[in-house]
């Protein structure tokens, strides 16, 4: 067994282990339905099943069609991909073999495929390649879209070389934002231009010159695959988000280990989009953005067994941006671990939207050195100043924390931020515990929500209605 999986397989023992004991209720709040755990998860007195032999599947080697180490594989794996998901055999497996790396362009796999099931099977390693020009404005590097029935899995490692990215992101290079805005043409320095030595005057009219920061690709996008299983992969350095699942229905994920330094900006590890019924268990996530992050259209999803850290936390949100209407529900949160993260369990919706966030637990979570362990903010607004209040916000309600220990680095461990326009309704705490660095009291801060907390609960938080 390799580190990686030792660590994983590590984590994941302990996290069960410290999680053994009854759950507290969660009557009030709707939990995923059974398809959510997973594509297998039906009831075993659903119906008999069928006990006849499956049959091997038809293997489509990227070898066989010309990809090799070191060189441009993309069109190989083209290949490989078509006849792989136009094969009569079922099911069919497209193989890179392991021991090798291969340099992957932005490639997209589609379907809809003849093959009723088919899988990538990925043991060895997927390189992106480094140098941004080679992009053209693409949004994606690895992206599956319209395929029913889908294995992604294998133990290998895509790599996304994402360095150059984020030191030209405008969240890192401050610089970028100031002396090359719109406002302050005339200041650019050769410096901040795209690529070569070019002079003041060149830089100043030259079409490589950029007067806006530009959004870094997703690594592994899905797309429109209902019945997806993703297993037993490292994702690593992404460009920007690591893993993106979107219209998505019935889709498990498990067993992922995704890396990028804790300052790579924009790096969330796992994206969920407008998809129902999906499952995220036994995962290491460590990033410089949310590990995991649940936006609008999602329903009944599934993360347990998670550890997290570096990064953000986990996330609902954020919702509403653009005063647009956006909703998330009967999401459970449990068995999860967050170490020296920015945030531990968030919702954050923007001010000026529409829509709800409603039915979310966060459960059996264990916290340490977390800066913002609990917090719902309901007027979030991506500025270093204060933004004013709107008429309108993403109605919260019906959220609970239950079995929730571990220190915070901050001494307001709790805050729900809470528009007084649309109150946080049905906000139940209990059994929460956190205690700040060497034992220092902690503080719970609630504007405009109604809280309940049963049982002990420490920092208490009052109804503040």
């Amino acid at each position: 067994m390799g580190p990686r999986k030792f660590l994983l397989a590590s984590i994941t023992t302990v996290s069960v282990l410290l999680y053994m004991f009854p759950h507290a209720s969660s009557e009030s709040v709707a939990l995923p339905p059974e398809s959510a755990y997973g594509p297998a998860a039906e009831s075993p007195d659903a119906g008999a099943r069928d006990l006849s032999p499956v049959p091997p599947p038809m293997v489509f080697d990227v070898d066989d069609y010309g990809a090799s180490a070191g060189g441009d594989a993309t069109e190989a794996f083209l290949a490989a991909w078509k006849d792989a998901c136009n094969s009569s055999s079922d099911p069919s497996l497209l193989l890179v073999p392991e021991g090798k790396a291969y340099l992957l362009m932005p490639v997209s796999f589609t379907g809809p495929c003849r093959a009723t099931t088919i899988t990538a099977m990925i043991r060895g390693t997927l390189e992106a390649p480094s140098n941004r020009s080679v992009w053209l404005g693409g949004e994606r590097w690895i992206t599956f879209e319209d395929v029913d029935s889908l294995h992604v899995m294998g133990g290998g490692t895509l790599n996304g070389h994402g360095q150059e990215w984020w030191i030209n992101s405008c969240k890192v290079n401050k610089s970028m934002v100031s002396a090359c805005s719109p406002y302050l043409r005339f200041r650019c320095i050769v410096h901040f231009c795209d690529r070569g030595n070019l002079t003041r005057r060149t830089c100043i009219f030259s079409p490589l010159f950029r007067q806006k920061c530009v959004a870094g690709p997703t690594a592994l996008y899905f797309r429109s695959c209902d019945h997806l299983v993703v297993d037993d992969l490292e994702v690593k350095d992404s460009m920007q988000m690591h893993v993106v699942i979107a219209n998505c229905w019935k889709a498990a994920v498990s067993r992922l280990f995704v890396t990028a330094p804790g300052w790579s900006p924009n790096t969330d590890g796992i994206h969920v989009s407008n998809s129902r019924e999906v499952s995220i268990t036994n995962c290491i996530i460590s990033t410089g953005d949310d590990c995991i992050s649940i936006v609008s259209g999602s329903e009944f999803v599934w993360a347990s067994g998670i550890y997290c850290g570096p990064g953000h936390g986990i996330s609902i949100g954020s919702l509403g941006a653009n005063k647009s209407r956006a909703h998330v529900s009967d999401v459970l949160v449990e068995k999860a671990t967050l170490v020296g993260t920015t945030n531990g369990v968030r919702i954050k919706t923007w001010q000026g939207g529409e829509g709800s966030a409603e039915r979310i637990i966060f459960q059996d979570i264990k916290m340490y050195n977390v800066t913002n362990p609990i917090i719902i903010d309901q007027n979030y607004c991506d500025s270093k100043k204060p933004c004013s209040e709107e008429e309108s916000a993403v109605a919260i309600s019906d959220i609970r924390y239950n079995n929730i220990h571990g220190t915070s680095s901050s001494k307001v461990a709790v805050k729900f931020i809470c528009s007084s326009a649309v109150h946080c309704d049905g906000i139940v705490m209990q059994d929460v515990s956190l205690v700040g660095q060497k034992g220092a009291y902690l503080k719970c801060s609630s504007v405009n929500a109604r809280v309940i907390t049963p049982g002990f609960n420490y920092p208490y938080c009052t109804a503040d209605m």
